[in-house]
């Protein structure tokens, strides 16, 4: 088997022999310890029947250990420079796909029926660019994107706001957002002396997995994503006070407000971090008649 690129050695030669420069604009830190590729690439339990999703692959040491064991892998990389770099160290692998373009402004229902038709499930497996983390994981999310699952490297700081539970100084309307879609946990830390640069902050792996049916009944989703972020507007004011300055005409609307509380017996001087998911959903849908509804009028 060919020597892997993950190693600092070899990260060296690549870089040394494309004369590439990181750019810290798009997050780049590449992983140099195959150790660790393995263990992420394992956490994801692809098969031959697997299709997988990749964000910025860099020079693709986290691609090629996909690669070795799912059945496609397609590869977004917005970096025009790496993409020869690509070319070179993936052309063992016939089974990786690299497109140029920013994840974000890809038609990604578009790319699963395309590339992955013939595949049991689709999965998100990747090392992320972290200035862009949670727009990336909710633009799967909130577009629907078939996809079973995602085991991501990010921030450590983002990882636990995405898994934090109610009451938790981390939980907040992020936490809402992707554990109304998923269950979420953290697979595991990783040191910051296994990337090229080393970054300045800690990371995680977090492993996604769809839940098979949403926690709670709502009327429209939006509407409980945009009252969750609103009741985390300022963490230390009640609820009722942060969805008067968050809704639309919330203060002339306080009345309606504080019916809609009394309405489902929730106290309005609650803060957002002690709802639970369930409690956001019964929240919103008391308020969405008066708020968002009147808002589409």
């Amino acid at each position: 088997m060919r020597k892997d690129i993950a190693t600092p050695v070899r990260t060296k030669e690549i870089l040394d022999k494309y004369g590439f420069s990181f750019k810290k604009s798009l997050g780049q830190n590449f992983l140099i310890d195959p150790n660790i590729l393995r263990n992420i690439v394992s956490h994801a339990e692809l098969t031959e029947k697997t299709g997988v999703i990749e964000i910025g692959p860099g020079i693709g040491a986290l691609t090629e250990h996909i690669a070795r064991s799912a059945g496609k892998v397609v590869a977004f990389e917005i970096d025009g420079r790496l993409l020869p770099v690509l070319e070179d160290t993936l052309s063992p692998y016939n089974n990786v796909t690299i497109v140029h373009q920013d994840i974000l402004e890809a038609d990604l229902a578009q790319v699963v029926e395309e590339h992955f038709t013939d595949y049991d499930d689709v999965v998100v497996v990747a090392n992320l660019p972290y200035y862009v983390t949670t727009p990336i994981i909710m633009k799967f999310l909130l577009g629907k994107v078939p996809i079973s699952g995602m085991v991501i490297m990010m921030q450590k700081e983002v990882a636990d706001r995405i898994t934090a539970l109610p009451g938790t100084k981390a939980y907040g309307s992020l936490s809402i957002a992707i554990q109304y879609y998923m269950d979420a946990e953290v697979a595991m830390i990783v040191p910051k002396t296994v990337f090229m640069p080393q970054p300045n902050v800690e990371s995680a792996v977090l492993h996604l997995t769809r839940k098979d049916k949403a926690p709670a009944h709502v009327l429209d989703e939006d509407f409980l994503f945009e009252i969750s972020r609103g009741s985390f507007v300022q963490r230390r004011k009640t609820i009722l006070n942060n969805l008067q300055s968050s809704l639309p005409k919330g203060k002339e609307k306080k009345q309606q407000i504080l019916d809609a509380f009394e309405k489902i017996d929730m106290d309005p001087g609650r803060r957002g971090e002690t709802l639970t998911i369930e409690e956001f959903a019964i929240l919103s849908n008391a308020l969405y008649e008066d708020f968002f509804v009147a808002k589409k009028k």
